[in-house]
């Protein structure tokens, strides 16, 4: 017998998915690399809007696409309708070992960064393995705070085994938790925080690839805008919470970071920021001295753990979608009879997770995230199009505000950005490629041979 999953998420947990998944580390770790890139405040919140203008055009987008086709795995659905099944089966493997897995790995990762502010010793090496594996080409180092992440990401893939609406739940009070220490950090630093002194001009110059290269930074930042619609056959009501979950959760981080922003370079000059790994907790030592930096700690990790909660709940349910169509591994598409959870994925999905995280540091992994991702992005946007062209008498409760010209700008920018990614960090990026082309003779086997899956 076939189980199914169950429709156990309300509008807040489906909100609670968006702003709990995207306020992740981003906004706590990219200011620093975004204003290395383009030098001075000004830029970076430039970078910050059109990204989250960006992110937004994407939510519209797929606004549209979650109503319409309100399935297990979003993108796997929308693309196997648009393309074909081999672009949803794409889809799926690229996002369950590079977007998903590399996501979560990265979340873990900077959860233990700011951890070390209480243990240092977690940054400690303890083995070395002398080949070039890690980041930048160089040795692959093993520390023992990727250890306590790698536990981390476990411990969060058991809880959401034991079902949907236990893993929904905790992603709601999370959430509300991380939002409100968020408002502190911006209350203090808007309230208490003194301006900074007139700093010298900026010495970085403003290029084309600088730009992108932090517009990359901040659009790990806001990812995580679409994880909502990967979990649509188990929200309530679809056709109305899932639009509303994307478009008002993103809206409503847009206006967080760009507070967040505004209180870190209302205390610290651009170049204070660019000289601080953990900005945050540099701006709150300089208003509360010790203890600053300690809450800033405290309200990272718990930003992090709701993202990562979030991430789990939502990406497993991927190659769940792909298993179920006979294109991926058959176990994966079992749903737990008594927790009516994709177990098996679940648990795939947490492992295979914990195991990136050895493979490099915090920048390694969001490159390599981003880059397959927005291909990815890039094409299921583009399906909004396809799918008018393709289905026009496809029942669509809602209908993309600003339709073409929205979805045309979303993938326009997302081709310059892959663009310009892989001019960047060739190496990180032709990873991605690399993964994506791994999945073709498995897509070739299991389309002759579903029954074999």
């Amino acid at each position: 017998m076939q189980h199914e999953l169950k429709r156990d998420l309300g509008p807040w947990a489906a909100a609670s998915i968006v702003v709990g998944t995207v306020i992740g580390s981003g906004i706590f770790l990219v200011p620093r690399d975004m204003v290395l890139r383009v030098g001075s405040a000004g830029m970076v919140f430039f970078v910050f809007v059109f990204g989250g203008l960006l992110s937004l055009a994407g939510a519209l987008s797929y606004a549209e696409l979650a109503a319409a086709i309100p399935e297990a795995g979003a993108e796997y659905a929308y693309l196997r309708d648009a393309y074909g099944p081999m672009w949803g089966f794409l889809y799926s493997w690229t996002q369950t070992w590079v977007g998903k897995g590399g996501s979560i790995a990265t979340l873990a990762t900077g959860f233990f960064y700011y951890l070390t502010t209480f243990f240092p010793g977690l940054d400690h090496v303890f083995y070395t393995v002398p080949l070039p594996l890690g980041p930048g080409g160089g040795p692959l180092e093993f520390r023992w705070g990727q250890l306590l992440a790698m536990g981390l990401i476990l411990a969060l893939a058991w809880l959401n085994y034991y079902g949907v609406k236990l893993g929904g739940d905790v992603q709601v009070i999370v959430t509300l938790v991380k939002v409100g220490l968020i408002a502190f950090i911006i209350i203090v630093g808007l309230g208490f925080g003194h301006a900074h002194a007139p700093a010298a001009a900026s010495t970085v110059p403003l290029t084309v690839a600088g730009f992108f290269a932090a517009l990359v930074a901040a659009l790990w930042a806001y990812d995580g805008w679409n994880n909502v619609a990967m979990v649509a056959s188990e929200v309530r009501d679809p056709q109305r919470n899932l639009p509303r979950a994307l478009v008002g959760g993103t809206m409503a981080v847009i206006v967080i970071y760009l507070l967040v922003n505004v209180a870190y370079f209302r205390v610290l000059s651009a170049n204070e920021v660019g000289n601080s790994p953990r900005v945050a907790g540099e701006m709150m030592r300089r208003i509360l001295d010790g203890p600053g930096a300690s809450i800033v700690a405290v309200a990272a990790m718990i930003s992090i753990f709701a993202a990562l909660n979030g991430s789990i709940l939502t990406g497993s349910r991927v190659p769940y979608a792909a298993a179920r169509d006979g294109l991926f591994f058959r176990p994966v598409a079992r749903v737990h009879p008594q927790y009516r959870t994709p177990g098996v994925a679940i648990l795939m999905l947490g492992v295979w997770s914990a195991l990136l995280v050895l493979t490099g540091g915090f920048r390694q992994l969001f490159t390599y995230v981003m880059f397959a991702s927005w291909i990815i992005y890039g094409m299921t946007t583009a399906a909004v199009i396809i799918l008018r062209i393709k289905r026009p008498d496809l029942p669509r409760p809602y209908r993309t505000v600003g339709y073409p010209w929205v979805p045309i700008l979303f993938v326009l920018v997302a081709f310059l950005l892959v663009l310009s990614t892989l001019h960047d960090s060739p190496r990180e990026s032709i990873m991605g490629i690399g993964m994506i082309v791994l999945g073709l003779p498995f897509y070739s086997y299991w389309k002759k041979h579903p029954e074999r899956s």
